[in-house]
């Protein structure tokens, strides 16, 4: 039998447990792979040469092949979801995305969260939460910041007895 889904998601990432201020260092990292890149670069349409040709790349200020920033962008955020948006209702923005750094097939990415802001929502149910997302390379280098506004579950509603 499967849980009700209240049971499946953390007990410390509702609305009410997000103080403007906390910093969270995200548990996981992840090793950009070749498979990663070509295979979601393909799947979204992107044909940038900078993520194919290897041989044209070589040539190139990078000298290989780089990720394309939307994996960036996934894979950074991806890495927060545990922390962020287990009680998430809706994504409500992604703005001021910026790439700092190339990532290239064998970096390894790890996220950072900072909790910019809150607000209530107009459902009595959920608020918004603003977080400011960074992710940086093996070598310490920034490759990611954005910031996200999420609508997110309000314990007092969902949380259960």
């Amino acid at each position: 039998m499967t849980p009700p889904a209240r049971h499946l998601t953390g007990n410390d990432n509702y609305f009410e447990d997000f103080a403007v201020g906390d910093s969270y260092e995200h548990a996981r990292g992840k090793t950009m792979t070749e498979m990663d890149n070509v295979l979601i670069t393909n799947l979204v349409m992107n044909t940038a040469q900078g993520h194919f040709n290897e041989h044209q790349m070589a040539g190139s200020p990078f000298k290989q092949r780089i990720v394309f920033g939307g994996i960036t962008a996934a894979f950074i955020i991806g890495l927060a979801m545990q922390d962020t948006g287990e009680n998430a209702l809706a994504e409500l923005s992604l703005d001021k995305v910026r790439f700092r750094t190339p990532v290239f097939h064998g970096d390894t990415l790890c996220a950072f969260t900072e909790v910019v802001a809150k607000a209530d929502s107009a459902r009595e149910d959920a608020g918004e939460v603003h977080f400011r997302h960074r992710g940086i390379n093996q070598d310490g280098k920034m490759v990611f910041e954005g910031e996200r506004r999420v609508l997110v579950k309000r314990r007092s509603h969902w949380g259960g007895a």
